[in-house]
């Protein structure tokens, strides 16, 4: 099966065009790309797309109610909901430490998700947030 497809390359602030052709397991650039790191952005998102992922997760006991994580690395396309459904169902405790790893290996990837920030444990005179 033969797919012919335009790709904005999104490695650097040109966004080349890139105009490719898939025959089965082999690429072709037909042209758009500026260089060789958007040929390799072209390939990598036809056989393997991934992508950063970004959420939140639930803390308890903490100064604030939610802290944000990131992946350690992209994460494979197929992957972001079954990922995204581990942090739904997870909630920590504080207190947190950014860049603390919260899920390992999440959805058998290897790779890992943390958080991004540092979260201490709710004060009673806290006049941010009460619960």
């Amino acid at each position: 099966m033969t797919i012919e497809k335009e790709i904005t390359c999104i490695i650097c602030p040109i966004g080349c065009k890139i105009i490719i052709k898939k025959e089965g397991e082999r690429l072709n650039i037909l042209k758009g790309n500026k260089c060789k790191k958007g040929i390799e952005y072209a390939r990598n998102e036809i056989f393997d797309p991934r992508r950063m992922l970004t959420s939140l997760i639930r803390v308890e006991g903490g100064e604030w109610p939610l802290v944000s994580v990131k992946s350690t690395d992209p994460v494979p396309k197929d992957k972001i909901f079954t990922i995204l459904k581990e942090i739904h169902n997870t909630t920590i405790k504080a207190p947190i430490k950014s860049q603390q790893v919260i899920l390992k290996n999440v959805a058998n990837t290897g790779i890992n998700i943390i958080t991004t920030r540092t979260v201490h444990l709710l004060k009673n005179n806290n006049f941010f947030y009460k619960r």
